[in-house]
């Protein structure tokens, strides 16, 4: 038995520390450094996802308004493609979260860089989103609701189109923000297209909006605030992400 106050064996010695490093409480300080510098890294890179709308690269980030709080992204299923799914991001202090999503269909034909009138592709872009109506009373949004009989679908479409546009909000692409969605005014011309809006999905692509459920709709009206200027990211995922 050893005596108290006398010195530890280099054999003891070991024995202790080697028991204290399986219970936790001794680490070799390398160790230690190496270990805190994981987890500092690991917290950058959290945080540095959380600042960040996942599948948006750095050229789409820079035209999105340093005032915007909400972001709508439409992620293209391919260039070609007429299906899309759509999120909606809200931004808490410096930090995108999910709020939710829906599957959504876009342009027959995909997308395009450079939309033109009847190219049924929708137009890849950031725009902001200003102004809602529909043949529908409105259901409690936030953006200016305009009702109008006049938004409804030509009866000579399919049937399966009729709904369409019972709940609209227009895509700031070629058009006067702060009018009716179905507005006509084009200041960049007819021949760049115009009346993209966000509207109600009959299951199939479309002239060149993004069209989604109705409950999804719904959802959209009564969330996207005026002041917390909300945009729309849109785009196939390739471009979106360059």
């Amino acid at each position: 038995m050893r005596k108290i106050g006398a010195p530890l064996t280099a054999a003891a010695l070991g024995t202790l520390l080697t028991a204290l490093t399986a219970c936790g409480g001794v680490q070799d300080s390398s160790t230690a450094r190496t270990g805190a510098a994981g987890n500092t890294a690991a917290t950058r890179t959290r945080a540095a996802q959380g600042t960040r709308i996942p599948g948006i690269g750095e050229r789409m980030r820079q035209r999105i308004p340093a005032n915007s709080r909400q972001v709508v992204a439409v992620y293209g299923t391919g260039r070609d493609s007429a299906d899309s799914t759509v999120v909606l991001y809200t931004k808490h202090g410096s930090s995108w979260q999910r709020t939710r999503g829906w599957p959504a269909h876009n342009g027959k034909k995909g997308w395009t860089a450079d939309h033109h009138e009847g190219d049924r592709r929708s137009p890849v872009g950031v725009f902001t989103l200003t102004d809602a109506g529909g043949v529908l009373p409105d259901p409690g949004a936030r953006l200016p609701y305009t009702r109008d009989a006049s938004f409804a679908a030509p009866r000579e479409w399919a049937a399966s189109h009729w709904h369409d546009f019972d709940y609209v909000i227009a895509i700031d692409y070629n058009r006067v923000k702060g009018t009716a969605p179905n507005d006509p005014t084009r200041p960049e011309g007819d021949a760049k297209g115009g009346s993209i809006w966000l509207h109600m999905d009959h299951g199939s692509g479309t002239s060149a909006c993004i069209s989604l459920s109705r409950a999804a709709m719904e959802y959209l009206l009564r969330t996207l605030d005026p002041d917390r200027h909300p945009v729309v990211v849109m785009g196939d995922r390739a471009d979106l992400k360059a």
